[in-house]
């Protein structure tokens, strides 16, 4: 892997992440108006260190462990900077259920946007789908049947871990809800510091397994995983603090964060099936997508004024 490509994918995992982080930094930042200072400074400090070294660099290692218990702890560390022939073999064994999991989740995730969550319409069509929200388990439903339906025929892990992947969208999802349900509590309850910075914590994780997932459709390099999304959440805990009623203006950006979540989900499904996808187009699309919601987003801001 030469610098340039390891540039542009941590380039990439930094947008990524930074872009799907935007809902809980909107979430950290309502909470933690309501916090006192010590325990503000408690979480952006000690919390960015367990959110970056914890989650987003435990669990993408976690993951690769599990799906290649072979390696070992070390070498799931280090497996895709090996030239042990064993190590690249077992690697590409795993590779497959790893990406066809991930994958399945990302799709699920982006459907569930579009079918069932509020949002800014930024293309043609979303509010026509957001009337049909009960076509969203339907959807999902055929999608998961063909992926193992296809699957099977390739490799019976593979299918494997599209079940895997629909199961980890669903819990996920569930422990979402919960969280949220609990942000209203610690915005207008009486609920001490300790126990809001502890739910600020449960909230990053589950809003993390996004950024993790979809950071393998950048790379199966942990390390790699670990500094892009670890930058990306340092980037997420400045806009907590001062950036964030400048974020929330331009509106479009979750579509972005979503459309690129789709995007991601189906190059893992094809790299999963063996359809080769260079390194440097999960980055690319990752830009050019949020790049133009962006765009979208400032012309509403500033909209161009007539001749």
């Amino acid at each position: 892997m030469d610098i340039l490509s390891i540039i542009l994918i941590i380039a990439g995992l930094c947008l990524f992440e930074t872009i799907t982080s935007i809902d809980n930094a909107i979430i950290n930042a309502e909470v933690l108006s309501t916090m006192s200072q010590r325990a503000r400074q408690w979480f952006l400090v000690y919390g960015l260190i367990f959110a970056v070294f914890v989650v987003r660099g435990v669990l993408p290692w976690l993951i690769v462990w599990m799906a290649t218990p072979s390696l070992g702890p070390v070498g799931a560390l280090t497996a895709t900077f090996s030239s042990d022939p064993r190590v690249l073999a077992a690697i590409e064994e795993s590779a497959p259920m790893l990406l066809m999991g991930g994958g399945t989740f990302l799709i699920f995730l982006f459907f569930h946007w579009l079918f069932l969550e509020e949002k800014n319409f930024g293309l043609r069509g979303e509010k026509f789908i957001a009337t049909k929200g009960v076509w969203f388990f339907a959807i999902v439903a055929i999608i998961l049947a063909a992926l193992v339906w296809f699957a099977l025929g390739r490799n019976p892990m593979m299918a494997f871990g599209a079940v895997v992947g629909s199961t980890a969208f669903f819990i996920v999802h569930g422990f979402r809800q919960n969280a949220e349900e609990h942000e209203k509590k610690m915005i207008t309850g009486n609920m001490s510091d300790i126990s809001k910075i502890f739910y600020l914590e449960v909230i990053d994780a589950t809003f993390s397994i996004d950024g993790v997932l979809g950071a393998f459709a950048f790379t199966l390099a942990v390390p790699l995983i670990l500094i892009g999304n670890g930058v990306g959440a340092f980037v997420v805990r400045e806009i907590t603090v001062r950036n964030v009623d400048n974020i929330q203006k331009y509106r479009f950006l979750k579509n972005g964060a979503m459309y690129s979540i789709f995007c991601l989900g189906i190059i893992m499904v094809m790299d999963s099936f063996g359809i080769g996808i260079p390194a440097w187009v999960s980055p690319i699309i990752t830009f050019g997508v949020v790049g133009f919601f962006l765009f979208k987003s400032m012309r509403e801001m500033n909209p161009p004024v007539p001749a």
